[in-house]
């Protein structure tokens, strides 16, 4: 079973998909650059937010935006290898309010020259925010990468309490699209105002 909806956030629409069982995705970016690991519509989908655990995985997520909730209980299933579902597993245990390098996480795995592998798995992972991606940063404190965006990235931190490299932009809102109306320079951390998207 192939199931699929969409919940409003402030970071901008999201879209979560289950098995029937378990939660297998949670996407965003879905107006941007269209994400590679989003997956395709096809006619096996079927679009309905009643099928398990959608409608808690939407109560939780409306939870944690409202500043209600830290952590996330439901069931969850991500394709991946052995090492992304370590790191997966790893990015689970990174507590609300806190960040961890992706040196720090693989030492963690025992693997203390893995950074790179660490990274590439975490940039692989199907279930962002409920499997705290967001929550890794750069050696330097920098933000890097993040699928959703490193506007998303940085509003998530902030609002989870983590202070975040560069000026801070509380209170600015996301448009209808989840895209801010500044952007972080990825390389410095530096919020700069009216950047492209």
């Amino acid at each position: 079973m192939k199931v699929f909806c969409y919940v409003e956030s402030p970071i901008g629409r999201l879209m979560l998909t289950t098995d029937g069982t378990a939660l297998t995705g949670l996407y965003m970016n879905l107006y941007r650059n269209k994400p590679s690991k989003l997956p395709g519509l096809g006619d096996d989908w079927i679009q309905n937010a009643t099928i398990d655990p959608l409608p808690a995985a939407a109560r939780q997520l409306k939870e944690y935006f409202a500043g209600k909730r830290r952590d996330f209980d439901l069931p969850l299933r991500m394709a991946g290898t052995d090492f992304q579902q370590r790191v997966w597993r790893e990015l689970t245990k990174i507590p609300f309010g806190e960040t961890r390098s992706y040196g720090q996480l693989a030492k963690h795995l025992n693997n203390p020259n893995g950074s790179r592998a660490v990274g590439l798995a975490n940039g692989r992972n199907p279930i962002a925010i409920i499997v705290p991606c967001h929550r890794v940063i750069g050696a330097d404190g920098s933000l890097t990468g993040f699928g959703g965006g490193l506007d998303r990235k940085e509003w998530l931190l902030t609002h989870e309490g983590q202070p975040v490299t560069g000026e801070l932009a509380f209170g600015d809102a996301m448009d209808s699209k989840g895209v801010n109306s500044k952007r972080v320079n990825s390389k410095r951390g530096a919020i700069n105002p009216g950047a492209a998207a």
